[in-house]
């Protein structure tokens, strides 16, 4: 109905809105990681969780998630930025004990970096995937569904460009790629495999600090991923 202003009010309750994203790293270190924050608030206070909050009346969901991540661990992604992609919507009727809250979940891949905890978090940490602890909501759900994705873009997308340095050995792109599928593969067939596909380059250097053993460094060419990607490119293992 509307008032004598033409101004339309709606008697059915609305739900709350929130955002939550899920943000990948990765290093040779760890492998692949999330970024979790520590809840300094109830529901959950003290439980691990994905950044995220309420979406205000004056933002769009994108401008909740770059606002959110960069309050809660100082990780900006720039509102340019096209890292961060929406993963979906998550509607669970119970999923939030503080009444009816649906929330639209975001990912991104991203080199790691310095975090920290800030507004309502307690602490920022990258957890590497197979030491994620228990979390808050319905967090679980939407981290499988994130990683389920993240699997499947691997195929289609140059994950490695974001993840990875701007050069890199193969003994690395090739860890990278078993942290994120979970498998492991032959060393000769791999690296033949990736070189074969003509979308890296040798850079003639060898990393500092690296063994004879380990071959020069190499670098993505983006053009012509872009151009593979663009004839119906698939990546296959």
């Amino acid at each position: 109905m509307s008032d004598e202003k033409g101004v339309y009010t709606y008697a059915y309750p609305r739900p709350a809105v929130t955002t939550d994203c899920v943000i990948f790293g990765y290093d040779i270190k760890d492998g692949l990681s999330v970024l979790l924050v520590e809840r300094g608030l109830e529901p959950y206070k003290g439980c691990w969780a994905f950044p995220g909050g309420f979406l205000k009346m004056d933002e769009t969901a994108d401008a909740c998630a770059r606002r959110e991540l960069e309050e809660e661990t100082s990780l900006s992604l720039g509102e340019e930025s096209n890292l961060l992609a929406q993963l979906g919507c998550f509607s669970g009727v119970d999923r939030d004990p503080r009444g009816r809250v649906i929330t639209i979940a975001y990912y991104a891949l991203v080199r790691k970096a310095e975090v920290r905890g800030g507004d309502d978090a307690r602490a920022a940490r990258w957890f590497p995937i197979q030491a994620v602890p228990q979390l808050a909501f319905d967090h679980e759900l939407i981290l499988r569904t994130a990683l389920k994705r993240l699997k499947e873009d691997i195929h289609f997308k140059p994950v490695g460009f974001d993840l990875l340095p701007a050069t890199f050995t193969m003994p690395q792109l090739q860890n990278l790629y078993e942290s994120i599928l979970e498998v492991h593969f032959d060393r000769r067939n791999f690296a033949g495999k990736m070189l074969k596909l003509g979308i890296l380059e040798a850079t003639g250097e060898r990393p500092a600090g690296t063994p004879r053993s380990i071959p020069v460094s190499y670098r993505f060419k983006r053009d012509r991923y872009r151009e593979m990607k663009a004839a119906g490119f698939k990546l296959e293992f």
